[in-house]
């Protein structure tokens, strides 16, 4: 087969966006972030779709985009710090062409640190005119001539938590919640690990390609990989250079983007040829066609989801990767009534997802402490409904993407507590050792080097 174009990328005639004005679309994207719920992806993806830009300036939007929003809040301290004035009664606009100028000039070396001022300078002056631009201008040219004279709030002062949060720009209640579940060291390794640049992760699909095939082409290639030492279907990308949805393989189906801590909730689940799963919350699909992956395409996933264009999602990825046993149905698993029984239930609930922080940096301003408590309910309140569908010998798989107890093992132990049909089936019976502890696969990103990530095999008595 001829691979000569396997990681070309096509461009649209869409709206162009010149290189001089990737700046003011982060700003945008800030400026909208602030004022909505709206999650960074998918603004970012958004403007990809909507609009022709030149890869590498995708790259660079990306970057200061999620930079911003990662490192927020140690930049508002240092910007704070030199603002004459209330910084915090700065309209949005203001407080992000500051924020892109500050990211840049602390985390980006590539740009000269002029560059990064006058581009800022030029956001606020096309927006709010020439005396606005000038307070700007000030302020980070005074950072930039006393930058080595930066001091954060010291360790050993009256708060630790706060101190640890404004280092690693975490908010303060998060910092003290993760150091309290990991203790104070492997706390802050974990907040420090979120704050990485991402990485692209791959899952090979071995329906339609072989691990050898795709690191073969690769090296052919010059594409950089590393291996996972407990998931030997998946590869990451550290610094990739090619937009992996827009290659051949990935067209071909013979990859798919999953991380490899995702993929092994799909193995401890141990789906069989021919078995009848349910996937309940099953969008964007990539658990759903792990499963049908190691059911050797045989057998039936109902794969549920409460939006139709999220379906569409799950079709679209499973004929892309030749899977045809996999039926989409809009529903609500926490109400939905069915006489069919199931081997296999498969719950990878919604949660704090703080085990994607480093992915997802928009985490750490979208979440409340609050929501930990009402996400575990709700958790609860749709395997309450849902197990009734699972037939007698069969499996809940229950998953989440988060490292909090509450949403984790607390829920767990609620399981069978109110259910005591469902006996704990120990992970290290399907998984390395590496990645299991008390019975559950806990996955952690300052120990393992991918997402965090939980999962329980529970098996119903026949």
């Amino acid at each position: 087969m001829d691979y000569a174009n396997k990681f070309q990328t096509g461009s649209n005639p869409k709206d162009s966006y010149s290189t001089n004005n990737i700046r003011y679309i982060a700003a945008t994207i800030l400026n909208r972030f602030d004022r909505s719920d709206s999650y960074i992806d998918k603004m970012l993806g958004h403007v990809f779709a909507t609009h022709d830009i030149e890869p590498i300036d995708r790259g660079l939007l990306t970057e200061i985009v999620n930079g911003v929003i990662r490192w927020r809040l140690k930049l508002d301290y240092v910007l704070i710090g030199f603002y004459r004035g209330d910084y915090q009664k700065c309209l949005n606009v203001v407080k992000n062409a500051m924020r892109i100028g500050l990211y840049q000039i602390l985390y980006m070396d590539k740009v000269p640190e002029y560059a990064a001022v006058s581009e800022s300078v030029e956001i606020v002056k096309r927006i709010q005119g020439e005396k606005t631009a000038g307070i700007v201008n000030g302020v980070l040219r005074n950072i930039m001539r006393n930058r080595d004279e930066i001091h954060y709030p010291p360790r050993g002062g009256k708060d630790f938590y706060y101190a640890l949060g404004i280092e690693h720009s975490h908010p303060k209640w998060m910092s003290k919640r993760f150091c309290s579940i990991l203790g104070d060291n492997d706390g802050e390794e974990f907040m420090r690990i979120n704050n990485l640049r991402p990485y692209m992760p791959l899952r090979i699909n071995k329906l339609n390609s072989g691990m050898g095939e795709i690191t073969a082409l690769f090296a052919e290639h010059d594409v950089e990989f590393r291996s996972i030492p407990f998931n030997d279907s998946a590869l990451v990308l550290d610094s990739p250079k090619w937009d992996m949805r827009q290659s051949e393989i990935f067209k071909e189906g013979k990859i798919t983007i999953q991380d490899p801590a995702a993929g092994m909730a799909c193995r401890l689940a141990n789906p069989k040829r021919g078995d009848n799963v349910i996937d309940i919350c099953a969008a964007p699909g990539g658990k759903s066609f792990y499963l049908a992956e190691l059911m050797k395409n045989e057998g039936h996933i109902k794969a549920l989801d409460l939006h139709p264009h999220k379906l569409q999602l799950i079709e679209d990825g499973a004929k892309r990767m030749k899977i045809d046993i996999i039926e989409i149905e809009e529903n609500d698993a926490k109400i939905m009534e069915t006489e069919e029984k199931y081997d296999l239930l498969f719950a990878d609930l919604p949660c704090t997802g703080f085990g994607t922080i480093r992915k997802k940096p928009d985490i750490k301003w979208k979440r409340e402490h609050r929501d930990i408590e009402e996400l575990a309910a709700y958790q609860r309140d749709v395997i309450k409904n849902a197990i009734k569908f699972i037939k007698p010998g069969g499996v809940l798989l229950y998953s989440t993407c988060t490292i909090d107890p509450i949403e984790n093992e607390n829920n767990i132990e609620w399981i069978l507590k109110e259910f005591p049909e469902f006996e704990l089936d120990r992970a290290e019976k399907y998984l390395p050792d590496s990645i299991c502890q008390d019975g559950f696969m806990k996955i952690l990103p300052h120990k393992h080097g991918t997402d965090g990530a939980f999962a329980a095999r529970l098996v119903r008595k026949k």
